[in-house]
């Protein structure tokens, strides 16, 4: 079904995904010749982007492996574009990488009678005789040391025309004939991607994007090893995929996982690419849901799930968002393979409905300086050690966001990592204290769908759940304390109970709060503003009346409605 699924992609984007036999790769010079094959001038084709050279991209021949990545033989020239190594020579084994790219030339294009072909052909075989006919640009005042490294991608263009020569119609047309007479197959099959006979594909392209992958790119259907190969079929014959579908996935989900992609996102250690059956614009919105908003423009993530909010409240979605499938892929890297770390299927109208539930879950009460909405990028660092990236544990990212978008409760391991780091910082922060009430109400609703929400979005007086009492009750003693502090204009405490006793109180409460609260008492009657004393003491009396006794031990759940009880009942301080 993935591979269905990218093809299908591949199929309606005809114009903006290569054909069949042709990558979209990037150049930086275009070597310019004339009619006779002698050097008319070097251009550069790189652009200033925000500070950046960015190459110049285009479709260019694809006559193997080696559009992607060469190996270290050093015959494997690319057709009429190729790095600086190949098509000049320079660097090392440079004479044997000049004359793979003029053979190829010849293997391919040798019987075309075209002027072009000829005039590039003797301007290599120039270069070769005599390195100095390559002087001029090797040695170029402004590009000859980057050239010189033998990594910059270089093409040709005759002087007086547009186009490369690989791109002329003649050109292009023999090649397709080549292609088809030559391509390498293992013998015609039933590809089981389209279920129509085509010649399987033996080996298929490698995925380039996944992060933690190799940098060359890595494989989703290979078969390197005879362990893996059955009843004596090699390679491809295994998972027969035909040379059309395996090079419409490849180039699509390529297309997805590529730098300037709109349809991706990394979730942990999940590079993430979405698509959809047909064409809509929820395709590259879901990226402004989740992902880190840029710095000149870091409301953009917000006005995007607002956005979301008043969609789906509204119906705006129309009847073809509720037919049109919508896609999920999580990749991971797993040695010189990739693994599919989840993979969801929904329409366009359910996805969104699952994601507005994931905001609707994490939203709780916060300061006024704190943003309403956040990338699921900072609701996973902060639960990581230090709060690092690095830390997040490999498989939370992919875990956390197959449960919003399949509407599954969050992985225990979330509510668990969120609350050892209450724990270890004693620091219940706005993002702890919304990912710990999505985690609780999301597992709640999941064993009872009539319970909508279990914990409110702000304090709730009518909970009597033992631990959100007792949270609520260890905030109201903190506060008390650092009323006796300040009172008179003095400083809060260095430290205060929850520095000293969260771990305890939040953990064993029946080995602590009674200490708390005969310290209470004393801080109380330390109070001199008769108001204040009392309206602390009521409120005290009505958190006490809903607890009979002090438990032995929290389960997780109760210590993260702990949590939550803290939180709200020091918001609702700060807003009095």
């Amino acid at each position: 079904m993935i591979l269905q699924a990218l093809k299908e992609y591949y199929d309606r984007k005809p114009g903006e995904l290569s054909p069949i036999g042709w990558i979209r790769q990037k150049i930086d010079y275009a070597i310019i010749l004339t009619k006779e094959g002698h050097l008319q001038q070097l251009d550069c084709l790189q652009e200033l982007k925000d500070g950046k050279r960015e190459s110049f991209p285009c479709h260019v021949p694809n006559i193997g492996k080696q559009a992607l990545k060469h190996t270290n033989s050093g015959i494997d020239a690319n057709l009429l574009w190729d790095n600086a190594a190949f098509v000049l020579g320079v660097g090392k084994n440079g004479d044997k990488k000049l004359a793979s790219f003029i053979e190829t030339i010849k293997q391919w294009l040798g019987e075309v009678n075209d002027q072009t072909i000829s005039a590039v052909l003797c301007f290599l075989k120039a270069g070769k005789a005599n390195p100095g006919v390559f002087a001029p640009i090797t040695k170029h005042p402004d590009f000859g040391e980057d050239i010189a490294s033998g990594r910059p991608t270089m093409t040709f263009r005759l002087f007086g025309e547009k186009d490369f020569v690989f791109a002329r119609p003649l050109i292009k047309q023999a090649i397709a004939d080549k292609w088809s007479r030559l391509a390498e197959n293992i013998g015609p099959g039933i590809c089981l991607v389209t279920g129509n006979p085509d010649n399987i594909e033996p080996c298929h392209t490698v995925i380039k994007g996944v992060w933690g992958a190799q940098m060359s790119g890595a494989t989703i259907v290979g078969f390197n090893y005879p362990a893996f190969c059955s009843f004596d079929k090699d390679q491809g014959a295994n998972a027969p995929v035909g040379k059309i579908a395996a090079f419409a996935y490849t180039t699509a989900l390529n297309h997805l996982l590529g730098k300037d992609s709109k349809q991706r996102m990394q979730v942990g250690d999940a590079s993430t690419v979405f698509w959809a059956q047909k064409a809509t614009d929820f395709e590259s919105q879901v990226v402004d849901f989740f992902g880190e908003p840029p710095k000149d423009n870091p409301d953009r993530n917000a006005r995007a799930v607002e956005s979301l909010f008043r969609s789906v409240q509204s119906g705006t979605f129309v009847a073809d968002d509720a037919r049109n499938r919508f896609y999920v892929l999580g990749l991971a890297p797993n040695a010189s393979r990739i693994a599919i770390r989840f993979w969801i299927m929904d329409t366009v109208a359910g996805m969104a409905s699952k994601i507005r539930q994931h905001f609707e879950d994490t939203r709780i009460v916060h300061g006024p300086r704190d943003k309403d909405f956040f990338s699921l990028f900072r609701l996973l660092v902060c639960t990581a050690v230090q709060g690092k990236a690095d830390n997040i544990p490999p498989n939370l990212g992919g875990d956390t966001m197959r449960a919003i978008l399949e509407g599954l409760p969050y992985p225990q391991t979330l509510l668990s990592a969120a609350i050892r780091r209450i724990r270890a910082e004693h620091e219940i922060t706005y993002l702890r204290a919304a990912l710990i009430k999505a985690c609780i109400n999301r597992a709640t609703r999941y064993q009872n769908p009539s319970i909508k929400e279990e914990m409110h979005v702000s304090i709730d007086p009518n909970n009597t759940n033992i631990g959100y009492r007792l949270g609520r009750l260890f905030a109201t003693l903190e506060r008390i304390q650092i009323r006796k502090h300040t009172q008179k204009g003095g400083k809060e405490p260095n430290s205060t109970i929850r520095d000293r006793y969260y771990g305890s109180a939040s953990g064993t409460p029946v080995t602590v709060f009674g200490t708390l609260i005969r310290l209470s008492k004393h801080h109380l009657a330390s109070l001199e503003n008769v108001g204040e004393r009392i309206n602390f003491e009521k409120l005290l009396g009505e958190i006490m009346c809903g607890i009979s006794d002090f438990p032995a031990h929290l389960k997780l759940e109760d210590q993260g409605r702990f949590a939550i009880g803290y939180y709200h009942q020091m918001q609702d301080f700060f807003t009095k």
